[in-house]
């Protein structure tokens, strides 16, 4: 199944071509809808897109959108990931606002992180784990058997 960026790069090469063969911008859309139904780009931007295409050689336009100033979506990369999750393992009543003071990202992208990437929820002022980890359960299956061993013991005692 094809991403919804390659689908736009489809599209944006259709556009591209039936615009070098001279057709209108509601010819083409028209077409496209056929083709591609729900999924298909409006007819506004197939009139953008026409626009950027007109009057450029086809060997050098670019189908990719173009790189916009601003701030990048690193926020969640794994090294932040980390971080939280050593912090949290560290103090498992540390506050949002102190991770994210800590670390240096915003308080929103910390509750994502938490919440989201690494499945942490708050239990009485603790953060714990959504589900239990491989380890967690090892760790109570050898509780649990020490705990019956104990329990026959004391049991054939009497």
């Amino acid at each position: 199944m094809a991403t919804s960026n390659d689908l736009l790069i489809k599209q944006r090469s259709v556009i591209e071509f039936l615009a070098a063969e001279g057709c209108y911008a509601a010819n083409i859309h028209a077409r496209m809808k056929t083709v591609y139904g729900e999924m298909c780009i409006s007819d506004c931007a197939v009139l953008k897109w026409m626009r950027i295409f007109k009057g450029e050689d086809p060997r050098e336009t670019t189908l990719h959108d173009r790189k916009r100033s601003g701030r990048t979506l690193s926020a969640s990369d794994k090294a932040h990931r980390e971080k939280v999750d050593c912090m949290i393992r560290a103090n498992q009543r540390v506050k949002q606002k102190e991770i994210a003071d800590e670390i240096g990202i915003s308080k929103e992208r910390v509750h994502h992180i938490v919440t989201t990437v690494l499945g942490y929820r708050k239990v009485s002022a603790r953060w714990v784990p959504r589900q239990l980890t491989v380890e967690m359960k090892g760790q109570r299956k050898d509780r649990c058997t020490q705990l019956k061993e104990k329990h026959f013991c004391n049991c054939n005692t009497f």
